[in-house]
């Protein structure tokens, strides 16, 4: 038998007050994907039957470039998000923390390659 009121019982227990600011990036990286979404297909149906020379010149557009730029890092931004939700619900034991790193590297150095590479494209490098 506790002294313990119920309250005192479950005081602590619960929400871990973690957790909200991931899931509300997720869902603006979400929105945002979808309006660089329109962007992304959009552009590619006005280059296609393009060369690479129309191609490069239609990139090196400020607009055209922040856009592609844009829509890489939300994208990898996104999928890492996604990606840490996974293996937090699925993996366990000693696998959990080398996977988050894994993926947390992994998208940053795909999004940095996109991006530098769009760079060098835009910049005609």
């Amino acid at each position: 038998m506790s002294l313990r009121s119920p309250l005192g019982r479950v005081r602590g227990l619960g929400s871990a007050k973690e957790g909200v600011g991931h899931w509300i990036a997720q869902r603006v990286s979400a929105v945002g994907l979808i309006v660089l979404g329109f962007w992304f297909v959009t552009a590619i149906i006005s280059n296609v039957g393009g060369d690479y020379a129309t191609f490069t010149r239609w990139l090196s557009n400020p607009g055209n470039a922040t856009m592609m730029i844009l829509t890489i890092g939300v994208s990898f931004w996104h999928m890492a998000l996604g990606l840490q939700v996974v293996i937090e619900d699925y993996v366990h034991g000693g696998a959990r923390a080398p996977s988050l790193i894994a993926v947390k590297l992994v998208s940053f150095a795909l999004a940095a390659f996109g991006i530098l590479s769009v760079l060098k494209v835009a910049f005609g490098g």
